[in-house]
């Protein structure tokens, strides 16, 4: 028995009490990730500032309880309003996620879209069983601290140096 692979999406939104101006630039410094997102252990290579198209850096993980370490590379930025990136990991698969900011006033509505195919059918009958309610849980947390953090810094955001 053999089951199709289907490619997974998972949306999240919030809406920030901040500026795409000042939010974009934090979210696309890979080197912030970890501050605000729960799966992201730590961010290397080209990680302390904003990438931009065909820049890509290194991400070591933990996603549904599995560890990983996968490098994403910068397809798409729109400065201030849109920004994709991609991933085939080691293993096989696939992953892309995409950051979509919308000014609504003075706020930001901050939308991040995860799609991903499993390496295997196997993995995706797991996926479809346990794992996409334990990444969906985790990009609600991730979206949830993003707010927090950014709208807690009162004054400038900072990236590391």
């Amino acid at each position: 028995m053999t089951f199709p692979q289907t490619l997974t999406r998972i949306r999240t939104e919030a809406t920030i009490l901040r500026s795409p101006d000042d939010v974009f630039p934090y979210v696309t410094t890979p080197a912030n990730w970890p501050v605000w997102h729960p799966s992201s252990v730590q961010v290397t290579g080209a990680a302390d500032h904003p990438l931009d198209v065909g820049e890509a850096c290194v991400e070591e993980y933990v996603v549904a309880g599995r560890r990983g370490v996968v490098t994403w590379t910068v397809r798409e930025r729109v400065a201030g309003r849109r920004w994709v990136i991609d991933a085939t990991p080691p293993g096989g698969g696939y992953a892309r996620i995409t950051y979509t900011l919308s000014a609504v006033g003075d706020e930001t509505l901050f939308v991040r879209e995860l799609e991903y195919e499993m390496p295997n059918p196997w993995l995706g009958l797991l996926d479809r069983l346990v794992i996409r309610r334990r990444i969906t849980a985790e990009s609600k947390e991730a979206v949830r601290r993003l707010e927090s953090v950014l709208e807690t810094q009162h004054d400038s955001i900072t990236t590391p140096s």
